[in-house]
């Protein structure tokens, strides 16, 4: 088990319940057509961050927006190093896919690895009009070509620092904190 050490807190409960208002309205200004809109959330909280959003643009626009959860484990490209027997959890995305646009949902950006796994998997459910990814942090160090259409916030962080994003729905809190890799003694 990795040890780590709270080193800040980066955001609170109301600063990112107005970080997603923010980003709600982002996307209303840049979609021409809400009816071809859906998010699809990355299990496991990107999945809260697209039903809060898709529930926060349905209270502006009076319009409900699809929302569908995607599990990425049998894509990943570490799938070895991850473990024997991969969790495999369901993947549920109730509408068709091809042919809309859809914003891909998940807590933080880091090395571009996870989303490319996404994009494999949501392809494997049609064809959409168009993808975009929308994070509530980005942490950089990509490793893949791939950036955020949607950013809650740019965090810079070294490669010992870790971004734990706490949502009440998955961990009965509500934060983002920085926390750092710590050396245990006697290890």
């Amino acid at each position: 088990m990795l040890a780590t050490r709270e080193k800040s807190q980066l955001m609170s409960a109301s600063e990112i319940d107005r970080t997603l208002v923010r980003l709600a309205h982002e996307i209303l200004e840049t979609t021409e057509d809400l009816a071809r809109l859906a998010f699809v959330g990355i299990r496991r909280r990107g999945v809260p961050l697209a039903q809060r959003l898709a529930k926060k643009i349905e209270s502006l626009e009076n319009r409900k927006i699809p929302v569908g959860v995607l599990d990425i484990n049998l894509y990943r490209d570490d799938l070895s190093t991850v473990s024997h027997q991969p969790v495999v959890n369901s993947t549920d995305i109730p509408f068709p896919v091809t042919g809309k646009d859809i914003i891909l949902t998940d807590d933080v950006l880091y090395t571009g690895r996870t989303i490319r796994a996404a994009l494999g998997a949501l392809f494997d459910h049609g064809r959409p009009a168009r993808v975009q990814l929308l994070v509530l942090i980005d942490r950089g160090h990509r490793e893949l070509p791939i950036e955020a259409r949607y950013v809650g916030r740019m965090v810079q962080t070294t490669s010992n620092e870790i971004i734990e994003v706490k949502f009440q729905e998955i961990d009965g809190m509500e934060k983002v904190l920085m926390v750092e890799k710590v050396v245990e003694q006697g290890a």
